[in-house]
C-alpha cells in the first residue's frame, strides 16, 4: 500500500479531515477534534500510527513485528505500522478501521451530530 492509497483511504471515512499540527512531515488524518491516523515517512519507511484498544495492543504487536508502540504516543492505546510487505492490506485497513471507530465513539454528541448529518 503506497502513501497516496493510505492517505485517500484515511479521508474517505466520515467527516475526516488533514491536519499538520507538528509540522509538514507529519500528516494527522482527524474526525472531529481528534486523531486518528499520523502517516509519515522516515528515510524510506512509511508508517501510520494509529489508535488501538489496549487489550489488541499487544496481539497485534506480537502477531506483527512491523506493528511497534506508537511512536511519541501513548504506549497503551496507540500503536505505530510500518507499511510494507509484511503486514497484508487488508489487516492494515481493518487497523484504520478500528482507529476511526474507536476516536468517532471518544467524540462528543454534538461533535458525533455534525459528522453524521453531512
Amino acid at each position: 500500500m503506497d502513501k497516496n492509497k493510505l492517505v485517500q483511504y484515511c479521508l474517505s471515512k466520515k467527516g475526516s479531515f488533514e491536519d499538520y499540527p507538528f509540522g509538514f512531515d507529519v500528516l494527522v488524518i482527524k474526525v472531529g477534534s481528534k486523531m486518528f491516523a499520523l502517516i509519515s515517512e522516515r528515510g524510506d519507511k512509511l508508517n501510520i500510527s494509529l489508535k488501538c484498544d489496549p487489550f489488541l495492543v499487544d496481539v497485534l504487536r506480537q502477531q506483527y513485528p512491523a506493528v511497534t508502540p506508537g511512536y511519541h504516543l501513548n504506549k497503551r492505546h496507540w500503536n505505530t505500522v510500518e507499511v510494507g510487505d509484511s503486514i497484508p492490506e487488508e489487516k492494515i485497513i481493518w487497523m484504520i478501521d478500528h482507529s476511526y471507530d474507536l476516536v468517532f465513539k471518544s467524540l462528543t454528541k454534538s461533535e458525533k451530530q455534525l459528522i453524521t448529518s453531512k
